[in-house]
């Protein structure tokens, strides 16, 4: 059987839909499937076991888009002759979408997967484009990472069916054994992407509210366009028990778990939240903001706190020693099962049997 997955960004640049597509991809071969990934990414990353197919042009910040995109997608789909087509899309993917008409055109059987909360303003857009292109009556699958994504969904074009394919780890993998730790306080961390969407800045304000009444230490891993602007902040304010190491490789993030006490998913549009997830499978409590998709493997008061006041969540479990390890040693003894790579690609395959 032969898989494409279209999407705009593609590794070595980091995202939610850059690592989940390539665990999918790895995944399906190495269950015997001919896979093939296309992406708009100039210096996309090769593939292992999988194919990848590069249709790109060179634009300033190598962004991930091509003007005649439609006409080489079409080359390129044909010539693989696939079973299914799956399209995975952010809050706009240009090259995406044209991935989504490419196969429609070509009359193969496809399912888009949505990474991303849809915030008002882009429901909006895609309340017009429906009128316009009617996108949600064509002959797709549609799904999100989460339920609260496939709800924002919804909630843009109300009656369309919304399946949900989450992202997927191996447990085991993350089940690392505790460092030892160069003192006792407690340990604060957070991994991700340090874009302003994913509120960095608001995490470092609640941690320094939290500092100025309870003993912690802190690291935040992570690259992006923020990073200046935290480095300043905490120099600003003499944070330095703030630890900012930038991008960490995934032996190191899992290193960086090992030894947390707590880890915070600061974001109130996160559509999933690998890097949470992979801190719950660690055994970490997790905090995070109500209404996200991290709430579809954290249940408030067992797995973490879902919570809108940070600072206030940050403040009970460091402070509570009692309920921090409650919920750690729960963490560690339960999976979230359905976030393993068998029952994802079981969602993929229920969600093409429906086109």
């Amino acid at each position: 059987m032969s898989i494409i997955h279209v999407t705009d960004c593609f590794l070595p640049r980091l995202g939610g839909i850059e690592v989940q597509v390539a665990g999918l991809a790895r995944e399906q071969a190495l269950c015997g499937e001919d896979v093939h990934v296309v992406t708009a990414t100039r210096l996309a990353s090769p593939g292992v076991g999988y194919s990848v197919h590069r249709i790109a042009v060179r634009l300033p910040w190598d962004l991930p888009v091509h003007p005649r995109a439609g006409s080489h997608l079409d080359r390129v789909i044909v010539s693989l002759s696939p079973s299914v087509v799956y399209v995975h899309v952010g809050a706009i993917s240009p090259f995406a979408w044209s991935g989504v008409r490419s196969a429609v055109r070509l009359g193969l059987p496809t399912v888009v997967v949505v990474h991303s909360m849809w915030d008002p303003a882009v429901q909006r857009c895609y309340r017009v484009l429906d009128r316009l292109a009617a996108w949600s009556s064509s002959p797709v699958a549609l799904a999100a990472v989460s339920r609260a994504a496939a709800d924002r969904m919804r909630a843009a074009v109300p009656g369309i069916s919304v399946g949900v394919v989450p992202n997927g780890i191996t447990p085991e993998r993350w089940r690392g054994i505790p460092t030892q730790r160069p003192d006792d306080a407690v340990h604060v961390v957070s991994v991700g992407r340090l874009a302003a969407r994913k509120e960095p800045m608001a995490l470092l304000r609640a941690l320094r509210a939290v500092r100025a009444d309870v003993p912690l230490r802190a690291t935040l891993a992570g690259a992006g366009p923020e990073s200046a602007a935290m480095h300043r902040y905490v120099e600003r304010h003499g944070m330095k028990w703030v630890n900012l190491p930038g991008r960490l490789d995934r032996q190191g993030v899992g290193h960086l778990l090992a030894g947390a006490d707590v880890f915070v998913n600061p974001a109130a549009q996160e559509a999933f939240g690998l890097a949470a997830l992979e801190a719950r499978t660690a055994g970490v409590p997790v905090i995070a903001r109500q209404g996200t998709g991290v709430a579809d493997f954290v249940r408030d008061g067992v797995e973490g706190l879902l919570t809108d006041d940070l600072a206030a969540g940050i403040t009970r479990l460091v402070s509570d020693r009692e309920e921090r390890s409650r919920i750690a040693e729960h963490n560690r003894g339960t999976e979230p099962t359905h976030c393993t790579w068998p029952r994802v690609l079981e969602a993929l395959r229920d969600c093409s049997a429906r086109v």
